[in-house]
């Protein structure tokens, strides 16, 4: 794929599926429309050059091939009929793409399968990159998108943002799907860069558009707010180069002031409302992170208590694991080590570099530079991978900050 139409592809994928699924109300049509759409984008634009409105001529062509189909199809008057009842959204209704997380967020969908298939039509992940970001094996999480899609078409299940009355049924998917739209822009699954922009921008601003529909909602508030302050230290999380800067290194004069103070804003907020869950508690940690001068002044001991909550409300290995790395801070890297040799998280690299890590702080420096190796094979992305794999050479004495690679 050349690097404009690759560009646009990523910015612009999920608009132009959710725009197609609005007016065609179908998304397996919307999805092969929009895909070759990007396939005549490939073959015309190196000639013809970039348009000036690269989204609007996707969406265009996408259309036109959309509407070529269903003209080829017997069931052009039924498609046309939903068509038209899906197309006429009140116009205060939230955007298409924050309807069309609601719609794959529907609770007749299996939780993984809703968070799979919005991945998949917002982000245009792949779905290796999907399967890496949920920790599945690929063909589990192919055949999870094919019945999800299925599930949709054959219970018509409507496009739009669902009633108030609704909103507890699906809020939890929502906000997860948002959450690790986020986190495969923060640290990307595949790809030569550390960083994806677009799909950081794009969570940031389906969570203030979240958070508006649903202003009393403390959970979305919180999921905004860390957002927001892991966000803000993006500037300072590679250098010229591209490589990645561990925490302790950052120039935190780099770090976006604004956004670290509207995400401290919203913690403050979520602490007067009382009624916290896993996404303020993430929040109040990247709070205590961005509201250090420097890495040595980080309260650890108020993480560690932090974390003890999480695990109270959301608990899960990867929570686990984020905890010890506070531990370690506190206690030391031997009682560190103890706690992550109790999880199991074989398929998961920041498992292995953590590890990695307090082995060598201990002074286990073989087993750390084999656990690095390992964390390097299954890094998804370059950045990571060039990184780990300095670590895992016998003079690597630079240690990955497993804080920063898990934004704990």
């Amino acid at each position: 794929m050349s690097r404009e139409v690759e560009r646009v592809f990523r910015e612009e994928y999920g608009r132009a599926v959710a725009v197609l699924v609005r007016s065609f109300g179908d998304i397996d049509l919307a999805e092969e429309a929009v895909q070759e759409a990007f396939a005549a984008a490939l073959q015309r634009w190196p000639d013809g050059g970039t348009p000036p409105s690269p989204a609007g001529w996707i969406i265009t062509t996408a259309r036109n091939h959309a509407i070529d189909r269903l003209r080829r199809e017997a069931r052009r008057a039924e498609k046309h009929a939903e068509a038209e009842l899906i197309y006429n959204v009140p116009p205060d209704e939230p955007d298409d793409r924050l309807r069309l997380i609601f719609t794959c967020c529907h609770p007749a969908l299996a939780r993984h399968a809703q968070v799979a298939l919005t991945l998949r039509l917002l982000g245009g992940l792949s779905t290796p990159e999907i399967a890496r970001a949920l920790l599945v094996p690929e063909a589990t999480l192919a055949q999870r998108i094919v019945r999800a899609k299925s599930k949709i078409r054959d219970a018509r299940i409507p496009y739009r943002v669902p009633r108030e009355a609704e909103w507890p049924d699906r809020l939890a998917a929502v906000l997860t799907v948002l959450y690790l739209i986020f986190n495969e822009g923060y640290a990307a699954g595949s790809g030569d860069e550390l960083v994806r922009d677009d799909l950081c921008a794009e969570a940031i601003r389906l969570g203030r558009m979240l958070r508006r529909l649903m202003p009393d909602e403390p959970e979305a508030a919180g999921l905004l707010a860390l957002m927001l302050l892991a966000a803000a230290r993006r500037p300072a999380r590679v250098d010229a180069l591209g490589a990645l800067v561990p925490l302790p290194r950052q120039d935190r004069t780099r770090w976006d002031r604004a956004a670290i103070a509207e995400g401290h804003r919203i913690v403050r907020e979520c602490l007067r409302r009382n009624r916290p869950g896993p996404y303020q508690i993430q929040a109040a940690i990247s709070a205590v992170h961005t509201d250090a001068p420097s890495a040595e002044a980080t309260d650890w001991a108020q993480i560690v208590q932090l974390y003890d909550q999480l695990m109270a409300v959301a608990p899960s290995p990867v929570v686990a694991l984020n905890r010890a790395v506070a531990v370690a801070e506190v206690d030391g890297p031997d009682a560190g080590l103890r706690l992550v040799e109790g999880l199991s998280l074989p398929r998961y690299h920041v498992f292995h570099a953590v590890r990695a890590d307090l082995l060598r702080r201990v002074g286990r420096s073989a087993e750390a530079r084999a656990a690095y190796a390992t964390a390097a094979e299954l890094a998804g992305n370059a950045a990571e991978r060039r990184y780990l794999r300095s670590l895992a050479e016998p003079d690597g004495s630079t240690a990955v900050t497993p804080g920063e690679m898990l934004e704990g």
